[in-house]
C-alpha cells in the first residue's frame, strides 16, 4: 500500500515541488494551500487530494487533515511548509503583522502538527517534517521577526523529537538556503518608516546587498529532494540542509564564534 504525504504550503515554490516530487515517487498526497480552487496542475494528477488549508484557521486545519485521512486511509508524514518572512526594523512593524508572523510560521505549525499527532499515535507510526531555514541557526539585518520564527521552529522541533519518540513517530528539520521561490514577492513582508533617519542607511544597505549575497539560489526541487530523503531514510537523524549555500553556511556558523560570525554577516551587507 502506497504512503500518504499531506504538506501545507502547497500551491507554489517549496510546497508544490515537494507535492509533485513525492507523488512522482509513488506516494499520495494530501496537497494543501489557501485557495485550493485556483490550483489545476496537482488537481489533474491521480492519488492527489487538493484541499483548503489556512494555517492560521484551526477549522480549516482540522478538516483538511481529516479529509486526506478519509480519501486515502492514512497519513504517513507531515510536512509542515506554510510561512513567509517579515523583514524590517521592529519599530517599523504594526503589531498585527508580529502577530500574523508568529501565527503562521510557529502557531500555525504547532495546530498543524497536534491536529495530526492524534492520527500517528493511534497508527504508532508517522514523520512530522518542519521547514526551517539556515534563518533558524543565524541571523540576517533586519530580520528579528522572520529569524525568531525559525529559531522557534528549531527549538520545537527538537524537544518534539523527544516526546514523539513515545508514540513511534519521528521529527525532522529540514534547513534550505536562499531558493528560487516567491519569497521575496507575495511570501515576503518587509515594513519600513522613512521618518526613522537612524534605520535608513542598513535598510539602503540590505536592499542593495540581497541580490548579491542570494545571487544563485537553488531550485525548490533541490529541498523536496531533501524532504523526500528526511522521511524516507529510516534514520533518527534530527537535521538536514538543503542547498549547497546552505551547508556552507551552517558549517561557518557552528566554526565561528559569536563575534567573527556576525562581523562576517556585516562585512558581506556593507554594515
Amino acid at each position: 500500500m502506497a504512503n500518504t504525504v499531506l504538506i501545507t504550503g502547497a500551491s507554489s515554490g517549496i510546497g508544490k515541488a515537494t507535492a509533485l516530487y513525492f507523488h512522482q515517487k509513488g506516494w499520495k498526497v494530501v496537497a494543501t494551500m489557501r485557495t485550493p480552487e485556483k490550483e489545476e496542475e496537482l488537481t489533474a494528477l491521480d492519488h492527489v487530494l487538493v484541499e483548503k488549508l489556512d494555517v492560521t484557521d484551526v477549522d480549516s486545519i482540522n478538516s483538511a487533515v481529516n479529509a486526506g485521512i478519509k480519501a486515502f486511509g492514512r497519513v504517513d508524514a507531515l510536512v509542515n511548509n506554510a510561512g513567509y518572512g517579515a523583514y524590517g526594523p521592529l519599530e517599523a512593524f504594526p503589531r498585527e503583522n508580529i502577530v500574523r508572523q508568529f501565527n503562521t510560521n510557529v502557531i500555525g505549525l504547532l495546530d498543524v502538527t497536534r491536529a495530526i499527532l492524534p492520527h500517528f499515535r493511534k497508527q504508532k507510526s508517522g514523520t512530522v517534517v518542519n521547514i526551517s531555514s539556515v534563518g533558524g541557526k543565524m541571523t540576517f539585518p533586519l530580520g528579528a521577526l522572520y529569524h525568531g520564527t525559525k529559531f522557534a521552529v528549531e527549538g520545537i522541533s527538537e524537544a518534539l523529537n523527544y516526546e514523539l519518540e513515545r508514540i513511534g513517530c519521528k521529527v525532522k528539520i529540514v534547513e534550505p538556503g536562499a531558493i528560487a521561490t516567491d519569497f521575496g514577492g507575495r511570501s515576503f513582508d518587509f515594513q519600513n518608516d522613512e521618518t526613522i533617519a537612524e534605520y535608513q542607511e542598513i535598510i539602503g544597505q540590505l536592499m542593495k546587498s540581497f541580490e548579491t549575497v542570494f545571487s544563485s539560489p537553488s531550485e525548490p526541487i533541490v529541498v523536496a529532494r531533501v524532504i523526500y530523503e528526511a522521511v524516507t531514510d529510516g534514520s533518527n537523524r534530527l537535521r538536514y540542509a538543503a542547498g549547497e549555500d546552505a551547508v556552507e553556511l551552517l558549517d561557518s556558523r557552528k566554526k565561528l564564534d559569536d563575534e567573527s560570525f556576525i562581523g562576517g554577516i556585516k562585512a558581506q551587507f556593507g554594515l
